[in-house]
């Protein structure tokens, strides 16, 4: 006997799609963490200098890109944000060594930029800060002409 399972499915949808949104947010943040304080097996090759393009200024996206996505504030924009980057990377960094991915060393680059794409189109799902901000606003009474 088939048992139908989207019901199920759009029902734990916010919370799976929050899910996805912190764990991707925190292994991205996780990359720019090591690259500007060497935490967690330091930066990949040389660290850059502050300021330095584009090395410091794509783990600074991924330090503060990556909690605001992973705190679901302005979560959307965030990571817009954080995929463009990873699309900058990829073409600017991967992109000349070979056509695909998986010859030119490009797959995090390649699968970071579709999942914060994915995030910004979607929103934040479920357990979001964002989320509890504007449930707590209050009603904004709209301007008289």
């Amino acid at each position: 006997m088939a048992t139908d399972l989207a019901p199920l499915a759009e029902r734990t949808r916010p919370t799976v799609q929050g899910l996805y949104r912190i764990v991707v947010s925190l292994l991205f943040t996780c990359h720019g963490a090591a690259t500007l304080f060497g935490v967690l097996g330091g930066a990949h090759g040389k660290a850059p200098a502050v300021g330095e393009w584009p090395g410091w200024w794509a783990a600074a996206i991924q330090l503060v890109g990556g909690v605001l996505v992973l705190l679901g504030v302005a979560a959307r924009p965030a990571a817009l944000i954080c995929s463009g980057s990873m699309a900058y990377a990829y073409f600017t960094v991967h992109q000349e060594h070979a056509l695909w991915p998986i010859q030119n060393g490009g797959e995090q680059a390649a699968l970071f930029c579709w999942a914060f794409l994915l995030v910004a189109a979607l929103g934040p799902g479920s357990l979001a800060l964002g989320t509890l901000f504007r449930r707590n606003a209050p009603d904004r009474v709209p301007a008289a002409a």
